[in-house]
């Protein structure tokens, strides 16, 4: 998911210039609980396998335009159970910008309202994961009910910031309504499918049970809480 350049252009970029500091600020948090349990290295390995996999979302996997933004599939949900909550936010920071950097430079003016986009939906999740998934079941083990409803919240989150940006920056009107409309529309998809993909990796992950204990994923992948 891009914004399109312009959609929030002059001094109303100071809100996103904010948020996404905040978003920031909010993932040092994240990386300094993630260091807390878990040895320097092993949150490296584990960011940059999610800025890996970021990249390849865009770039690799099928995404098309619908009005004001991008239909992507991020997998934020993916990079939570797999990877933790301050890696998968590092990857998608990183992720997004590599790709403007490389592939899509006309969107780096909207990096900072694309960032707060991605990343506040997965702090939401992160802390929806905490309250509604069973202590005693490690990820690997977990329900497609329970995948459904992170990635339900993810995306929804994710048209929740892109509808916010298209009537804070350009005003509400018929069009924007419209433009919304057709992109939540489209995002329906992508919430129908995602959480298969989900499940698809995790059970991946269940026949490997060689990365048990491993820096490379998330302790909770194959341990209880």
């Amino acid at each position: 998911m891009h914004i399109e350049p312009g959609v929030v252009h002059g001094a109303k970029m100071m809100l996103a210039y904010g948020t996404a500091a905040a978003a920031g600020g909010y993932t040092l948090k994240l990386i300094a609980d993630d260091l807390k349990r878990r040895a320097l290295p092993s949150f490296v390995l584990r960011a940059a396998a999610a800025a890996v996999g970021v990249f390849a979302f865009f770039q690799v996997l099928p995404h098309f335009p619908v009005g004001i933004s991008e239909v992507h599939f991020i997998l934020g949900t993916t990079l939570l159970l797999l990877l933790g909550a301050g890696p998968a936010a590092v990857g998608l920071m990183a992720g997004l910008l590599i790709q403007g950097m490389l592939f899509a430079p006309t969107d780096l003016p909207m990096y900072f309202v694309n960032v707060t986009t991605l990343l506040v939906p997965l702090f939401a999740i992160h802390a929806l994961a905490q309250r509604i998934l069973p202590k005693d079941v490690a990820y690997v083990d977990l329900s497609y009910g329970h995948v459904l409803k992170l990635s339900a919240a993810y995306q929804g989150g994710v048209i929740a910031w892109v509808a916010f940006w298209v009537f804070y920056g350009q005003g509400v009107g018929a069009d924007t309504f419209a433009s919304v409309a057709s992109f939540g529309l489209a995002y329906m998809m992508v919430i129908a499918i995602e959480p298969l993909i989900d499940l698809a990796v995790l059970a991946g992950a269940k026949s490997l049970k060689g990365l048990k204990g491993s820096p490379l994923v998330a302790e909770r992948l194959y341990s209880a809480a």
